[in-house]
């Protein structure tokens, strides 16, 4: 097991329960209104790590990672850290149980790694991302979790890389996160 997944569940295995809050009376419609305020919890994928999520509107929230991305960039491997301002403008399903809002958003990542050069491995190459998550969001109402797939087209600016000094990626990742409050 990765030393990312066991520092996840550790975190949540720490963390008291929590009940959901139900959602707001007058909610209807298409607009998403959360009934959580602050989740973290695990993301597979690119990257593989922490996931935390806080919303500072009914609709509007930050969203940070922690991780490590697997044979990225010519096999190259590395940590990234990164922050997300998502947009949740609809709601695409809706039952007493669960809500399943739509979201976008714009944010940026640091990604440092290590790449194969001339059949040798090559250190220290660093990039700054612009990242625009699209997702979707299983949000249960009566359960403190959420499920979440997204995809992260990202355009990443290299520094001490030599193959590219941009280079756009698409990153795909699903997660689930645990709302103590």
């Amino acid at each position: 097991m990765k030393i990312t997944s066991l520092i996840a569940i550790a975190v949540l295995a720490s963390v008291g329960t929590a009940d959901a809050r139900p959602r707001p009376h007058g909610f209807g419609g298409e607009r998403f209104e959360a009934n959580k305020t602050f989740g973290i919890g695990l993301e597979l994928g690119e990257p593989e790590g922490i996931n935390a999520k806080w919303f500072l509107k009914p609709d509007q929230a930050l969203d940070f990672g922690l991780g490590y991305v697997y044979h990225h960039y010519y096999a190259g491997d590395g940590g990234q850290l990164y922050v997300d301002y998502l947009w949740h403008p609809a709601v695409l399903a809706k039952a007493e149980g669960f809500e399943l809002p739509f979201y976008v958003g714009v944010g940026g990542r640091v990604f440092q790694f290590d790449y194969t050069c001339n059949g040798r491995t090559c250190t220290g190459a660093d990039a700054f991302g612009v990242r625009v998550p699209i997702g979707i969001t299983f949000d249960l109402n009566n359960v403190p979790l959420d499920i979440f797939v997204q995809a992260v087209p990202t355009l990443d600016f290299f520094h001490n890389y030599g193959p590219h000094d941009i280079y756009l990626d698409i990153d795909f990742s699903i997660g689930i996160r645990f709302w103590p409050v």
